[in-house]
């Protein structure tokens, strides 16, 4: 299959996931996780991604962001078909094209909330000083200005996962995939979090693929999708 002929039907999708199954072996057993499952995400779509746990809304999203390849399928980022694409054009089209957001922040622990930031814009070319402007600037936004010098281990939970929101956003991906953002925080701190990051989020135009648990969170978001059965359900 070649990369998708875009008809002129209005915008192109930031991600097609286009009958992708993913399976697992397990002895003499092949354990399908999903099956022939397809979804669109539009540019400016914030998509929640609901399911009970073990459902494989992780293994989605891995393969959404080019993390694991489909055992079938095909998955296309800005409409290229990015699925049997070598190792090092994979790892391309993630670094520029692909945000992550994490449950836990992983940020790096020696370096500030600045540095955190300013780090995956360098080593996608960028100069310092616009590295810096540009983190600023997403920082600000997070409301931590007055907290771009503190390291992690400064910063509250909340804090801590602003950060991680604004290093995945840093390098102005065309498409953002996030593993319960705020599952690691307390109900309120979890609001306030979600609520910012769905506004830049929105301002940056992004297209968005969230998966929580939290029903109330994902109320908020576009639309809701429901992973279940190794199928998607709109809900």
């Amino acid at each position: 299959m070649n990369d998708m002929q875009h008809q002129g039907r209005g915008p192109m999708p930031a991600l097609t996931l286009d009958r992708i199954s993913r399976s697992y072996s397990q002895g003499p057993r092949t354990i399908d996780v999903f099956k022939d499952l397809s979804l669109d995400v539009y540019p400016g779509e914030v998509v929640a991604l609901v399911g009970q746990s073990g459902t494989g809304k992780s293994s989605l999203l891995h393969v959404a962001g080019l993390l694991e390849r489909p055992t079938g399928g095909h998955v296309y980022v800005a409409g290229k078909n990015c699925s049997q694409l070598e190792d090092n054009a994979m790892t391309r089209v993630r670094r520029l094209g692909i945000g992550f957001v994490y449950q836990f922040h992983h940020l790096l622990p020696e370096f500030s909330a600045l540095e955190n930031v300013v780090m995956p814009q360098l080593i996608a070319g960028k100069s310092q000083a616009d590295a810096e402007a540009r983190a600023k600037q997403l920082l600000d936004r997070l409301g931590l200005t007055k907290r771009v010098a503190h390291r992690p281990a400064e910063l509250s939970g909340g804090e801590q996962q602003r950060v991680a929101i604004a290093r995945a956003l840093a390098n102005q991906p065309l498409l953002l995939l996030a593993d319960e953002p705020t599952g690691n925080l307390d109900p309120e701190t979890a609001e306030r979090v979600h609520s910012q990051f769905l506004s830049l989020i929105r301002d940056e135009g992004l297209a968005a693929l969230i998966a929580t648990h939290n029903l109330e969170l994902a109320r908020s978001m576009s639309r809701i999708v429901q992973l279940h059965g190794g199928q998607l359900v709109e809900i």
